[in-house]
């Protein structure tokens, strides 16, 4: 690593877990001070444990990104704790899996708060703090269902939908104040949660590495990692001049749906 963060300080949602665990654990790796927030405190403290361990700083706030008071708390104690705010990576999500006749009300509106109302109360609060250090990365983590759609995701696909056209007009409205705003599609992940779904369903472990092999045009399935190196990017001083892109992570995966 190169330290091409040193001295910034950044906040990942659903940094307990998954691609915002990875997208943490490298951010601090380059040096960057990160603040990891989720519902469930546990998996938040292992994630900063790991981080301490290989000698980075990090802190953990449990957080609902769907109530507005957890999001203000938690740009406030990251920014008491480090002084400031530099990159907001905006992941935390929530991925029910029903076709239209099973998708309830209770169900869309808990999926379109988490993926779309979530990242809007947490831009609302982090922007001002990003113009306050002269300028800032807002990352949003969204999905190739936001251009692509799936018959058993409509909620989620039309939240991350949204989100592309809020990267777009936040881009706009803030690049004169040196903010950047982008939008990553991570491919199809091979986190924790999806070895757990296709357990669940009756696959065998080996059967998403076969999947890689078949359907990805790179030839496997994408890591947290993936994800982080474009954050990276982002966040660092070579990111200043990237606003308003969507970046496929997903080894060609999009060129063939």
């Amino acid at each position: 690593m190169t330290e091409r963060l040193q001295g910034k300080v950044a906040i990942i949602t659903g940094g307990g877990t998954g691609i915002g665990r990875g997208v943490a654990e490298m951010l601090a790796r380059e040096g960057c001070s990160v603040v990891v927030a989720g519902r469930r405190q546990a998996p938040l403290d292992e994630t900063v444990r790991a981080i301490v361990a290989e000698g980075g700083e990090a802190r953990a706030l449990s957080t609902d990104v769907t109530v507005e008071g957890q999001v203000q708390a938690l740009v406030a104690g990251a920014v008491e704790a480090y002084g400031g705010l530099d990159v907001v990576v905006s992941n935390a999500g929530l991925y029910p899996r029903m076709e239209l006749p099973e998708l309830t009300e209770e169900v869309w509106d808990l999926t379109v708060d988490v993926n779309l109302k979530g990242h809007y109360l947490l831009s609302r609060q982090a922007i001002p703090h990003l113009q306050a250090r002269g300028g800032g990365s807002l990352i949003f983590v969204g999905s190739v269902h936001g251009y692509m759609g799936g018959s058993d995701v409509l909620a989620y696909a039309s939240a991350k939908g949204g989100l592309w056209t809020m990267t777009r007009n936040l881009a706009r409205t803030y690049a004169r104040d040196r903010i950047t705003v982008n939008y990553i599609n991570p491919g199809w992940v091979a986190s924790e949660g999806e070895v757990v779904h296709r357990r669940e369903l009756g696959y065998p472990d080996e059967w998403l590495e076969e999947q890689g092999k078949e359907l990805v045009p790179s030839g496997r399935l994408q890591t947290p990692e993936d994800t982080g190196h474009v954050c990276v990017l982002l966040a660092s001083d070579a990111g200043t001049q990237i606003t308003a892109t969507r970046f496929n992570v997903d080894g060609g995966l999009s060129t063939i749906m």
